[in-house]
């Protein structure tokens, strides 16, 4: 297995695992958790599932399409793109919207529009990959 595809997966896990301490979190003081509401979806969604998509994604669909990742680069750049959008939206997230810190949605927009760029990667990556199928 590829390196970066251990880091995919290695993030998935962390990021399930901070996602679900978000969530007992939001039981345990019920008054603040309507902030974290986002953070804790995406953290289990963008985090854990997307990452473990990722991760698996670009170790099995080359091998069903018997040919290799169209471009490891982008899997890589994908990699710290998609983390670094991740991890901005889960550090704005609670302060957008209530006047707290005025570049809070500015970065919350921006981390964003990186997890969209980092989907974009992967479906752009793997569709040439697997497009000889």
């Amino acid at each position: 297995m590829e390196p970066v595809v251990v880091w995919y997966i290695r993030m998935s896990l962390i990021y399930f695992v901070a996602g679900v301490i978000t969530g007992f979190g939001m039981l345990l003081w019920p008054e603040v958790s309507g902030y974290y509401i986002p953070v804790h979806v995406h953290l289990n969604l963008m985090g854990f599932m997307a990452m473990m998509i990722y991760g698996v994604g670009y170790h099995i669909l080359p091998k069903f399409s018997g040919s290799l990742i169209y471009s490891p680069r982008i899997m890589k750049v994908q990699f710290w793109i998609a983390n670094a959008g991740l991890i901005g939206m889960a550090a704005s997230w609670p302060f957008a919207g209530r006047g707290d810190c005025p570049l809070s949605e500015t970065a919350l927009l921006a981390s964003a529009l990186l997890s969209s760029i980092a989907v974009a990667l992967f479906a752009f990556n793997i569709l040439k990959t697997v497009k000889s199928v």
